[in-house]
């Protein structure tokens, strides 16, 4: 089965090119059927490669494809690298991208651009499974450029709203700045290692004596600078400081493509490639001492940005922000299993959490804003339980499966450095509140909408409540993958994960923790989720509060500051927008107008009056003529006559 791995792309890719090419002949029923079921094509072939591998005793397969790029001593095959980690991300976005596109069965049914949404959806997925696959820095990039187009076209969809386009275009240009930083890694990792193939790469890496660039007051290692880069590249993909603010914005697209951009995909690319490439990292501190610095303070500002926002999906966005923030945390600690471990459960209960957004936007008439819900629950009940079973994920309470992932990424945090840890409880108190926040605005209380709205509520149909059900059923019992030694489990994800995170060419060690700290940790991470969620019970139950509305309205400083999102958009406009398009018009109105334009018009101007002057002497009286046509003879004679005495002198 292993062999077939090239299958796994290609369904997607057939599905896309059919509901591209015929979208206006077929019918929508065959068009979401064909969308679905090419993508339930490639899970089943992913669980075969899973199991294949699991069973056996190689954990690493390179399929070339065919020879792709030959210059010179340059030499880049096509090909395919199957291991434990990427095969467990072929379960992923295949098995939660075909979710998605049996909710987007019914949540798109009205829309018409149907087919066309589909054919992007089938793309996307496409360039995602080839970032996952390649066997080198070259065809990951690829599949790293294409999830940024698709994420344009996808996010745009409803481009005759200009505010949506603008969101597109925003995510579009911030990823373009993030990948100049991994295109530029790549090529340092080729002039350092003469290769791009990560079987290549790692062992010399692994026993690499680092050489040095000389920058301008100051020398940086070779290592250090290229995953500098490639964390720069991580930074646009996976919505870190300072290249997040396209992720929020990124709500403007329909609900599915937030749940499969935020759960599954293209946020994931950057961990993913970070986890990848951990042999570079583990070598460069300095860079992983960035990303966890980083990773830290992009969870808590975007959890304090989530604690007053007031649209259901902002609030789902900016925690999606946080979470990755906690993965990169564990990523720059170098608890690489702890990162991956937690994109796992985070795609589990994030794809539930935003679908079952979703499933109240619809019911609402594509309202949003909480401060417009409350009393849902009775309306919406498989909606209800299966948001209240991912929250409780998120919130990170046993035995769910956010416990054990966030817990695992916390005890090494607390080994590496105890401040850290610290902020990062509090960072995770954060998240239990906000989200509470949520489920008790959104489903308890007095319904605060219109007449209209509560007449329509509705839950949703199959098409959509299935998929929330089995990602809820996830949520619940996916954590079990990585039981602690401690709670007397047996962490399965981190024995498989060995060959990746520990090859036997680079020397790694796994400090052990004594039980008696992990439970430690355990019960103040849990005391204070427990304490955030009563005190978010206790705000929002008992008291009944509901945020203000309107931007009039006085609120505290901080409350202001974290309304408005620290005003981060509005600092980059001012130092980078602002002075961009000033630029702009200096050059349109100075170089452009007066100078381009003057020298084309000003020659076009001359050649018309140049021809006035000349069209003149075309008179049309035939005495003129003869007399011009003479005076001509007469002044060729005196020429020929003149330049002849000379030449025969």
């Amino acid at each position: 089965m292993i062999n077939l791995v090239w299958l796994v792309p290609l369904f997607p890719l057939i599905g896309f090119l059919i509901n591209g090419l015929v979208r206006n002949v077929l019918p929508k029923g065959l068009v979401g059927f064909i969308g679905s079921f090419s993508v339930l094509l490639s899970f089943c072939v992913s669980v075969g490669i899973f199991v294949e591998l699991n069973n056996s005793d190689v954990k690493s397969f390179i399929i070339p494809l065919f020879d792709w790029i030959q210059v010179g001593s340059l030499s880049i095959p096509f090909s395919f690298q199957v291991d434990p980690l990427s095969s467990l991300m072929l379960l992923i976005v295949t098995g939660i991208g075909f979710l998605i596109h049996v909710y987007s069965i019914g949540y798109m049914h009205s829309d018409a651009g149907f087919a066309k949404f589909f054919s992007y959806l089938n793309l996307f997925v496409f360039f995602m499974l080839l970032l996952v696959l390649g066997s080198n820095y070259v065809v990951m990039f690829i599949g790293w450029e294409g999830v940024g187009l698709c994420s344009y076209l996808l996010i745009g969809f409803w481009f005759t709203n200009s505010s949506y386009a603008s969101a597109a275009k925003k995510a579009f240009v911030m990823n373009r700045i993030g990948d100049l930083g991994f295109l530029i890694a790549v090529f340092l990792i080729y002039s350092t290692f003469g290769s791009v193939e990560f079987s290549n790469i790692f062992p010399q890496a692994a026993n690499f004596t680092d050489a040095y660039l000389r920058l301008p007051g100051m020398k940086l290692g070779i290592l250090t600078a290229i995953t500098l880069l490639l964390f720069v590249g991580a930074t646009g993909k996976s919505a870190q400081i300072p290249l997040f603010t396209w992720l929020p914005d990124a709500m403007a697209g329909p609900t599915p493509v937030s749940a499969l951009i935020h759960a599954a995909t293209m946020v994931t690319a950057g961990i993913y490639m970070i986890a990848r490439s951990n042999v570079l990292f583990t070598l460069a501190p300095l860079t992983l001492d960035v990303v966890a610095i980083i990773g830290l303070a992009t969870a808590i500002l975007a959890a304090t940005i989530a604690l007053t926002q007031t649209d259901i999906k902002k609030v789902l966005a900016y925690s999606t922000v946080s979470q990755l923030g906690y993965m990169f945390l564990g990523l720059g600690v170098g608890a690489y299993t702890g990162a991956f471990f937690h994109l796992i459960t985070h795609a589990f209960f994030k794809a539930l959490l935003f679908l079952g957004a979703g499933s109240v936007i619809h019911a609402m008439s594509n309202e949003q804003d909480m401060r417009s819900m409350g009393g849902l629950k009775k309306k919406l009940p498989i909606t209800f339980l299966t948001m209240l079973v991912g929250t409780i994920a998120i919130a990170g309470l046993p035995p769910f499966s956010g416990f054990f992932s966030k817990d695992e990424i916390l005890a090494h945090v607390y080994e590496h450095n105890k401040v850290l840890w610290a902020i990062g409880v509090i960072g995770a108190m954060f998240t239990a509140f906000y989200m509470l926040r949520m489920l008790f605005l959104t489903f308890y209380g007095n319904f605060r909408g219109t007449i209209e709205q509560e007449s329509h509520l509705h839950e949703s149909p199959k098409s959509m409540t299935i998929p929330l059900i089995v990602l809820a059923i996830l949520s619940i019992i996916g954590g079990f993958i990585g039981i602690p030694e401690v709670l007397g489990g047996k962490h399965w994800l981190a024995e498989f994960l060995t060959p990746v995170f520990s090859p036997s060419y680079a020397i790694t060690t796994t400090p052990v923790m004594d039980h008696a700290t992990e439970y430690t940790l355990m019960v103040v991470s849990i005391v204070g989720v427990l304490l955030a969620i009563t005190i978010a019970y206790l705000r929002y139950i008992k008291r009944k509060h509901v945020p203000v509305s309107g931007e009039s309205v006085e609120r505290g400083f901080l409350a202001k500051l974290s309304y408005h999102k620290y005003y981060i958009d509005e600092l980059y406009d001012a130092l980078i927008g602002r002075p961009l398009n000033a630029l702009s018009r200096f050059f349109y109105k100075i170089m452009d107008k007066s100078i381009i334009d003057g020298l084309v018009n000003g020659s076009g101007k001359a050649a018309v009056e140049t021809s006035k002057g000349f069209r003149l002497l075309q008179t049309g009286n035939i005495g003129f003529y003869i007399f011009m046509m003479v005076f001509g003879v007469i002044a060729l004679l005196v020429y020929g006559y003149y330049y002849g005495f000379i030449i025969f002198d």
